[in-house]
């Protein structure tokens, strides 16, 4: 791997040099925040004509024959039909079911790439090694020679070589702008969306990175039964900030119901249409549309986009 600033992610990225490149904050401050413009860039990016710099985040890679088959059998994503070229999601759980890595990858026909969040691949390489046994696969690190760029709205990535990485062509957004695409979407992010305690039923990663019906993984049976009652005890919920936009909440502010501490925020983005918006973990119990605290500011809980008893299960579990 390249070398490590303190979060653990890649080296500084060669883009930050590019003119009125000003840098993230952490975890992402290995690239760029903005370019001068982060509501143009948001704009250009939601309408595809410009990419994202991720290349802090580090790249795993799993070659070998049974590669597919054996992350099908570790990870929450059914992967053994995945054709190359094909992007998904996949989650590792805990025995009981609480998100400890996610993984976006693709098949390239003689290994699989996934990109990780910052920090987290050696102990995700480190655990994949001890689970490999007799099986034929190798895991590596291989953020050297490869680094994540960001596309589209949905929002979407590609991996470039990262020899090639100072030369991109193109309009470049700042993470930001990625950043709020995400949070409007209501894609969350390990680390800062989520807790220890989350299980993948309380965030959209059951409709895009778990397949229900597929053999045994470590940590389904939670997944199962809570998909089955159709009740986790919290959701990723999307936050609409009021205020001045100068004065927003911080990650792990806490969310109240009047008095009643019902949640914590997750990523705050300035969004080039709707202004001031967070992620934010709540309990299930609270009602859409909720008149809410977010640390210093009024904040309103979007309604959900799915009927109650269709929340947090789909009858056809898709592949991202």
């Amino acid at each position: 791997m390249t070398s490590s600033d303190p979060t653990g992610s890649c080296a500084t990225s060669p883009l930050l040099g590019r003119p009125g490149a000003v840098a993230a904050d952490l975890p992402d401050a290995a690239v760029a925040g903005h370019y001068g413009d982060p509501y143009r860039e948001q704009r250009r990016l939601a309408a595809g004509q410009a990419e994202v710099d991720l290349s802090h985040r580090p790249v795993v890679r799993i070659a070998g024959p049974d590669r597919l088959s054996w992350l099908h059998s570790l990870t929450s994503q059914a992967l053994t039909g995945l054709v190359p070229g094909e992007q998904t999601e996949a989650l590792v759980l805990s025995p009981h079911g609480h998100v400890e890595h996610a993984l976006a990858l693709v098949d390239d026909g003689e290994a699989v790439l996934a990109h990780v969040e910052p920090g987290t691949a050696e102990a995700l390489v480190a655990w994949l090694d001890r689970m490999r046994f007799l099986l034929r696969v190798e895991v590596s690190d291989v953020s050297d020679a490869w680094a994540v760029i960001g596309t589209g709205t949905a929002p979407g990535w590609r991996l470039v070589p990262r020899s090639e990485l100072a030369g991109l062509p193109g309009e470049l957004a700042g993470v930001l702008a990625y950043e709020a695409l995400r949070v409007e979407a209501l894609r969350p992010r390990l680390g800062i969306d989520v807790d220890a305690r989350t299980i993948p039923n309380e965030t959209r990663w059951l409709r895009t990175a778990v397949h229900l019906d597929k053999g045994c993984y470590r940590g389904q049976e939670t997944v199962a039964r809570v998909a089955n009652l159709g009740r986790p005890p919290r959701r990723l919920a999307l936050l609409h900030l009021d205020g001045a936009d100068s004065t927003l909440p911080e990650t792990g502010d806490p969310v109240l119901l009047g008095a009643r501490e019902v949640g914590r925020v997750g990523t705050v983005a300035r969004h080039h249409e709707l202004g001031p918006i967070a992620l934010a973990l709540v309990k299930r119990q609270v009602p859409d549309e909720s008149e809410l605290t977010a640390g210093p500011v009024a904040a309103r809980l979007e309604p959900d986009d799915a009927a109650p008893a269709e929340r947090f299960v789909r009858p056809e579990l898709m592949r991202f």
